[in-house]
C-alpha cells in the first residue's frame, strides 16, 4: 500500500475555508447550479495555462442530447450513469480544470474517482443562485428542475441542505462567491492554488 502524498489541515480565513493540500493533479470546481463553475473554470484554466473541461458538456457531446432531454427521455439514473463515466475518464486524464454538475459529487463513486484532485467548493447564497439561474437563459433551456418544488428558492434551499455537507466533506477548499465577479473568483482561486 502506498502512502497518501497529501497533507491536510483546515484553515479558516472567514472569506474562505481551506484544507491545505500538498500534491494533487486537476482542479475540480463543485457547487450548486449558478455558482459559476463553468465561467470561473474557463477563466482559471486560462490563468493557470491548463485545459478546461466542463463535465456536463462532455456528457451532452457523448449523448447527443441536452441534459434536460436526457432527463426527460431516459431519466435521471441514465444521466447519472453517463456522468459517472465522464468523471471516471476526466479523473484519470490530464491535469486540467474541471467543472462538475451540481449533483455530481453526491455519488460516492464520483468522490472516489476524484480522490487526489484539488476540489474547490464555490459556495453561494440561495437568493443569489436563484438570481443567476433566472438571468441565464441556457439554464432553463438545458437544465431540468430537480425536485417537485419547481426550481425556485425552495428547491435551491432544499437541495443545498442535502448537498452542502457532502460538498464540504469532499472539498479541499471553499470560496464564498456570492458577492464576487467570475474574474475575482478566478483571481482568488489562482492565489489559493499557487
Amino acid at each position: 500500500m502506498t502512502e497518501c502524498p497529501f497533507v491536510i489541515r483546515i484553515l479558516d480565513f472567514g472569506f474562505f475555508r481551506l484544507r491545505s493540500i500538498v500534491g494533487g493533479m486537476s482542479i475540480v470546481l463543485i457547487g450548486y447550479r449558478g455558482s459559476g463553475k463553468t465561467t470561473v473554470g474557463r477563466l482559471l484554466a486560462k490563468r493557470l495555462g491548463k485545459p478546461f473541461v466542463d463535465c456536463d458538456e462532455v456528457i451532452v457531446a457523448r449523448e447527443g442530447k441536452s441534459i434536460r432531454e436526457i432527463f426527460l427521455t431516459r431519466g435521471e439514473e441514465a444521466f447519472r450513469k453517463a456522468e459517472m463515466e465522464a468523471i471516471s475518464d476526466l479523473a484519470s486524464g490530464a491535469d486540467c480544470v474541471i467543472a462538475l454538475g451540481g449533483g455530481a459529487i453526491i455519488r460516492e463513486q464520483n468522490r472516489r474517482a476524484l480522490a487526489g484532485h484539488k476540489i474547490v467548493y464555490l459556495r453561494c447564497e440561495p437568493e443569489e443562485l436563484l438570481r443567476r439561474i433566472k438571468a441565464d437563459p441556457a439554464t432553463s433551456d438545458n437544465r431540468p428542475n430537480l425536485t417537485s418544488l419547481g426550481g425556485g428558492i425552495e428547491e435551491i434551499q432544499s437541495l443545498l441542505r442535502q448537498r452542502e455537507p457532502i460538498y464540504r466533506a469532499a472539498m479541499s477548499a471553499e470560496l464564498d462567491v456570492t458577492h464576487l465577479t467570475p474574474l475575482e473568483v478566478a483571481e482568488q482561486l489562482e492565489h489559493l492554488i499557487m
